[in-house]
């Protein structure tokens, strides 16, 4: 068997989304942003993550700003370097399906706007609900990207993972990413995991993950190593933590090697330089907690990525229950096998954590049960690895019978009811797929916006003589 050639390591930087995303509520704005990209631009990344995900919600809802402005506005500054988002597959970046008219309406304007790649996951990785992206994407000419959720389980053996790295390259993907939401992938089951696929598919592998469980750093070396071909990064300032190893750090590990990323140390330092007051300013705010930049090792031990602990403390506190944490985390693990053992990355996250919540301060497992969970059961997710446990299906949704199709095979096309609702508003083809995926942040968005463009108060501007659409 011939040697396989060596190539120099690729770095995606994730500074201008996930990083603030994970650290800082994705609450940094266009404006910080622009100042710094010209420097980025001549970094030589393989790429720059810097849209999807939480950052078109955030952006409407609590910047009062166009994220396809954003987008616009960042193409025109990154002149060499491929800029990639974040896709929740036939969710789009919402939390529910959406019909596939708008799936591909979406991708469509996200390329059409400067997206080169887009990186598309399913909650519970079902295929079936990415091929519509996957399609769109090469329909478009763009780089479609498949993310598997990482997690652990009975059903998640090593040749799960290969099996799933063989039917991604079959559906035409381009590259497949491994997406550890939890920082649950330790060192040597990188190497492993890498191997894995690498014994399904000649696809570019890229590992993500998070620093939450402190072994991060050590995984992508281990990752590299067994084979991986891109890793992401962040800027140190907005670096470990809940958020990625930092760039600077992962680039002086492998300088020298075989896989030296050829990036310039003093360059990096430029931009972190830049980003550095930033993040004091968010510790001074308090927008940037000291302890999201800490090692949670309780995620090892309970599988629980971070922002679900938060979360379920905060819903705890609510019910004056917090003395039921422990029960809580031994919940959790329960109701996943429950719910055939999906990966616990957002909704499939919240809807298990809810749930477990419920069934720990009800006194009885499901006693009440979320329409969530309902939805989760009736198939209305899609398919998971394992199947439902049938007392638990039958005790939360009764006779009715679940799906076992493609869910967004029973979804009428939406666009054009989107289209007339929005008609008096619109200002541009976008604004529909805005208030697709978020119709009430982006209606108070659309009159904030009317506003400014009058320069009169909000109020007065619309509420007095504009009808309210729907």
């Amino acid at each position: 068997m011939a040697e396989q050639v060596k190539k120099p390591l690729k770095i995606t930087e994730t500074v201008l989304r996930d990083a603030h995303q994970s650290l800082i509520a994705t609450r940094m704005s266009t404006e910080q942003m622009l100042p710094i990209v010209e420097k980025m631009d001549k970094v030589g990344y393989h790429a720059v993550e810097c849209w999807g995900g939480a950052t078109f919600d955030a952006a409407l809802r609590f910047l009062k700003e166009d994220p396809w402005e954003r987008l616009r506005k960042l193409r025109d500054g990154f002149k060499n370097t491929k800029l990639q988002m974040l896709f929740r597959g036939q969710n789009i970046l919402g939390y529910n399906h959406y019909a596939d008219d708008v799936v591909e309406y979406f991708v469509q304007k996200s390329i059409a706007n400067g997206i080169d790649i887009i990186r598309i996951f399913d909650c519970f990785n079902d295929l079936r609900n990415l091929q519509t992206a996957v399609n769109a994407s090469k329909k478009e000419k763009g780089h479609a990207q498949i993310a598997l959720s990482y997690t652990l389980g009975d059903a998640y053996t090593l040749d799960y993972w290969t099996n799933m790295a063989k039917q991604i390259e079959e559906m035409g993907a381009d590259s497949i990413c491994v997406k550890d939401m939890a920082g649950l992938l330790v060192p040597y089951e990188a190497t492993k995991l890498v191997q894995a696929l690498k014994a399904g598919t000649k696809l570019p592998i890229e590992m993500h993950t998070h620093y939450t469980s402190g072994v991060a750093a050590m995984t992508y070396l281990k990752s590299v190593e067994a084979g991986a071909d891109i890793i992401d990064t962040a800027m140190s300032p907005f670096s470990m933590g809940t958020s990625q190893p930092a760039t600077e750090v992962m680039v002086e590990t492998f300088k020298g090697t075989e896989y030296d990323t050829g990036l310039d140390q003093t360059l990096l330092a430029e931009i972190a330089d830049y980003f550095r007051p930033m993040q004091e300013e968010a510790l001074k705010s308090g927008l940037l907690n000291p302890l999201v930049m800490g090692v949670n090792i309780k995620t090892l031990l309970y599988q629980v990525p971070g922002g679900m602990l938060s979360n379920l403390v905060s819903q705890l506190k609510e019910a004056n229950a917090e003395d039921k944490y422990y029960q809580v985390l031994e919940e959790i693990p329960r109701v996943r096998k429950d719910f055939g053992e999906p990966p616990l990355v957002t909704p499939s996250s919240q809807i298990v954590g809810t749930q477990a919540v419920l069934n720990v301060l009800q006194g009885e497992r499901y006693k009440m049960v979320t329409k969530e969970s309902k939805k989760v059961l009736s198939g209305e997710f899609g398919a998971t690895v394992k199947p439902f446990d049938k007392e638990v299906q039958k005790k939360c949704i009764g006779d009715v019978e679940p799906i076992t199709c493609r869910p967004a095979d029973l979804i009428k096309p939406q666009l054009a009811d989107y289209e007339k609702e929005i008609a008096a508003w619109k200002q541009q083809d976008e604004d529909v797929l805005s208030y697709a995926l978020f119709p009430q942040v982006a209606m108070d968005f659309f009159k904030y916006r009317q506003a400014q463009q009058e320069k009169v108060d909000v109020t007065a501007a619309d509420t007095a003589n504009k009808a309210y659409p729907v």
